[in-house]
């Protein structure tokens, strides 16, 4: 083979290929410094830390921040970081701001699988965190090595320095008591100090209307229902309750949701079989909501419509938790209309 004239790399590389020069190592990729988000709701940090909370107990402190301000809008401890804290984190932001455009977290297993250690995530083959994030419209980011997410590293330095002291101050020594003094707290004195102005008006939140977030915000399992009308679900058994529009449902398949508040429900398709409590009890839908639903349009047999947003519901449909949670939440029953409830029911 002939070697082109004058071309030095051409012959450089033949005599890499034959070992008779050695072969540099590669320069490093020059990298800067990334800028944060110009506006708040643009991409929201989630990141979790293991310390001592308060004197001789070590919890997972979950924060959820927003990289345009660096303010917090989520912090709790919970026994040990998950799919459900990971879940309620995003579902708080969510409940006090609205939707958000991306999410940005580590490698952790119930954010991202990962077929082989330090190969990419996979993003076909969701996890439950996953799959609400994708429900939702939310892109999900992963770092690449713990210097990407430097941003939340600081915040958690300053968390693990301060925290301890403060909750110390105030003689404060279990978890409930310090999430509480988290939530109206030290979360405000925190971003007094450190939260920073967006770097350009406006925000890239979206108010959520899309229904009660408890049943998108958690975790799916499928199972199969038995003979006997039950679900078996982590060693209880949830019974079905008798439904008028199909005689059985033995045999069919059903979504289990268990939500960051630990209750749960059943779903057959689109349809709410039941909601069920921690323990596993049907739990009966809120009466208190039905007084304010009332008949609709004369010859629509079926159809009940909310006093407060005009919406019509389909009662064998009809989502309790949902009307509890979004627009009739804080409604008080009034005094001498028993005909709403039993009109509704």
């Amino acid at each position: 083979m002939v070697a082109p004239a004058g071309n030095y790399t051409w012959v450089k590389r033949r005599r890499q290929e034959a070992a008779l020069v050695p072969q540099a190592k590669a320069r490093g990729a020059h990298r800067k410094r990334r800028e944060r988000s110009p506006w708040p709701g643009l991409m929201i940090h989630q990141d979790g830390s293991r310390h001592e909370g308060v004197s001789g107990q070590k919890w997972d402190l979950i924060v959820t921040m927003d990289d345009a301000t660096n303010e917090p809008y989520s912090m709790f401890f919970v026994e040990e970081e998950d799919t459900m804290s990971s879940l309620q984190g995003v579902r708080e932001v969510i409940e006090l701001l609205g939707l958000f455009s991306t999410f940005y977290s580590d490698r952790g297993s119930h954010y991202w699988p990962t077929p082989e250690a330090g190969c990419k995530v996979d993003q076909q083959n969701l996890t439950p965190f996953g799959q609400a994030m994708k429900h939702l419209g939310i892109e999900m980011i992963a770092d690449c090595s713990p210097e990407a997410r430097g941003r939340s590293e600081r915040m958690f330095r300053t968390h693990q320095d301060r925290l301890p002291r403060e909750l110390a101050l105030v003689g404060i020594t279990d978890r409930a008591d310090a999430n509480r003094d988290l939530t109206e707290v030290y979360r405000s004195a925190f971003n007094a100090e450190f939260m920073q102005p967006a770097m350009e008006e406006g925000s890239d939140f979206v108010d959520w209307i899309g229904g009660p977030l408890g049943d998108i915000l958690c975790e799916r399992f499928e199972r199969t229902v038995g003979n006997d009308h039950c679900v078996s679900f982590e060693g209880m058994k949830l019974q079905i309750p008798a439904d008028r529009h199909r005689c059985h449902h033995v045999k069919a398949k059903v979504a289990v949701l268990r939500r960051t508040d630990h209750t749960l429900a059943i779903l057959h398709g689109p349809r709410k079989l039941a909601d069920y409590d921690e323990a596993g009890k049907v739990m009966p839908p809120n009466l208190k909501v039905a007084a304010y639903i009332r008949r609709g349009r004369p010859g629509q047999s079926g159809q009940f419509i909310c006093y407060k947003t005009g919406q019509f519901y389909l009662l064998p449909t009809l989502d309790w938790s949902g009307v509890r949670n979004a627009p009739c939440s804080g409604w008080a029953v009034e005094e001498g209309d028993p005909g709403a409830s039993e009109d509704a029911v």
